[in-house]
């Protein structure tokens, strides 16, 4: 199947959750839907459902307009950040359950379960009720429900949120393969560029209800379309200065001078905005041309391997992520320095205005 949206808009009352989104989604592919909380995710999920319909604008499926079809009448799964099973049912029979509902013959739900349960490594808990396992344990049960039914469009709403750091890790590892192993579109939202990172596939940009831009995760990451996805695909928040270039000269909001090189170095003369991620913001000195912003500290965070340092540098606060541990005291001075070729260039309007951006991951 494939599923395309056309200028889809969603109101509820005088507010609009959804804004003209138009998405072509192939069958077979891996779709993430990224953006902070309240951004429109779960509402676009549910319009791509059925389970609500478009204020404006059409949804087609394989040619066929659905626009209206409520969600039992599509072949769709849904799996949510709650994972919810069948506390008196065991996880056989969990997953088992929409297609006893469906009618599907018991030796087909056999071959389907064992094959779920295999790429989910849930063989040993068949037998258990629910509440016998661990969270990430229910949540591969969900997800192995979800499978089973066999949709031609699985939509996994936030599902790993729930549950621990390590938990999350592992199944973000498995996700990819069992997305893989299906022949399904899958559409898995989060609020958390690290994952959509890992997941890969195609990733979408949600900004207030309007994607801002999509295309395969990687490239959004690295050459994001505007400031706004830019900052929505940056955690730690995206680093911005002002800058204005005249004369092959980049004056900074510090009040120094520097030559424009890098990125900068193939953009006209005018006022900018430069972002960079905090990776890329560097405590110690850099080889090359590197800018150097004098600053003061705010605040320290030491993450074990790491520490997070946010620093003031003229009016702007900035995120630097260096590496080891760096015990520094509020309002202790320190040089920053930022490697312009990993400077990301948007003009007044927030558009990119260097596309060549080989560096700026």
């Amino acid at each position: 199947m494939t599923l395309i949206l056309e200028s889809v808009t969603k109101r509820v009352g005088p507010e609009t959750h959804i804004r003209d989104v138009s998405l072509a989604l192939p069958k077979g592919s891996l779709n993430v839907l990224l953006g902070q909380t309240l951004a429109g995710k779960t509402t676009l999920m549910r319009l791509m459902a059925g389970l609500e319909a478009p204020s404006e604008g059409r949804i087609i499926a394989d040619g066929k307009d659905v626009t209206g079809l409520p969600v039992q009448r599509r072949n769709v799964a849904m799996v949510y950040q709650q994972f919810i099973n069948y506390p008196s049912l065991s996880v056989y029979e969990n997953i088992a359950s929409p297609m006893r509902v469906a009618g599907v013959a018991k030796a087909e739900i056999e071959a389907r379960v064992r094959e779920a349960a295999g790429l989910l490594r849930l063989e040993p808990y068949l037998k258990r009720k629910p509440l016998e396992l661990s969270g990430g344990q229910q949540q591969r049960t969900a997800i192995a429900r979800a499978l089973c039914k066999r949709a031609d469009l699985v939509l996994m709403d936030e599902p790993l949120a729930n549950l621990d750091y390590k938990l999350r890790e592992e199944l973000r590892e498995e996700l990819p393969r069992i997305f893989a192993a299906t022949g399904a579109i899958f559409v898995y939202a989060t609020t958390e560029p690290a994952e959509a990172l890992m997941l890969g596939g195609r990733t979408a940009t949600l900004h207030q209800g309007r994607v801002t831009q999509v295309g395969p995760t990687p490239d959004v990451y690295r050459r994001p379309d505007d400031l706004v996805t830019a900052k929505v695909f940056s955690d730690p928040p995206l680093n911005t200065l002002s800058v204005v270039k005249a004369g092959g000269r980049v004056t900074l909001p510090t009040g120094g001078q520097v030559r424009a090189t890098g990125t900068l170095a193939t953009v006209p003369d005018g006022a900018y905005t430069i972002g960079f991620r905090a990776h890329h913001l560097a405590l110690d000195p850099l080889p090359g041309e590197a800018i150097a912003l004098p600053a003061t500290v705010s605040v320290a965070e030491i993450t074990g391997s790491e520490s997070f340092v946010h620093i003031d540098a003229g009016e702007s606060r900035l995120i630097a992520l260096v590496p080891g541990v760096r015990r520094l005291e509020p309002g202790t001075a320190v040089t920053a320095w930022l490697d312009p070729r990993h400077a990301l260039v948007f003009d007044g309007s927030g558009r990119t205005a260097a596309l060549d951006l080989p560096a700026a991951a």
